[in-house]
């Protein structure tokens, strides 16, 4: 287990296993069908409670609801670090980039400019 800032766990600028995972958890959670999979879900809680089924069937469908609310969470939290370390690193490119213009030697902040743009297509 590693306690870095998931974009910056693999420096070579890959992306491992759970980010991978995550990136495809946060594109099925932005989709259609998974909205229409939560308005199921809130549909048969409405229903459960309504129709006066037993604790047990109100809890399941309530325990299936904590369960998403917790994994959106984390799926959140995750896209929203490295959204966040992306925007820094670009930021960082630009003022070094501006830097050694100003000094008149282009050279390796330019590139690693050119290398920070991209860097929304890695994470």
């Amino acid at each position: 287990m590693s306690l870095e800032h998931p974009a910056e766990r693999h420096g070579d600028g890959r992306i491992g296993r759970f980010g991978k995972l995550a990136e495809l958890a946060s594109n099925f959670t932005s989709s259609a069908l998974f909205s229409g999979l939560c308005v199921l879900l809130v549909a048969a809680f409405v229903t459960v409670h309504v129709a006066g089924l037993s604790m047990e069937w109100q809890h399941l469908v309530g325990d299936a609801m904590g369960a998403v609310s917790l994994l959106l969470l984390a799926l959140l939290k995750n896209a929203e670090r490295r959204a966040e370390h992306a925007i820094q690193r670009k930021l960082d490119a630009i003022a070094a980039a501006l830097l050694e213009s100003q000094r008149g030697e282009p050279g390796r902040a330019a590139r690693a400019l050119e290398e920070a743009i991209g860097l929304d297509d890695q994470t």
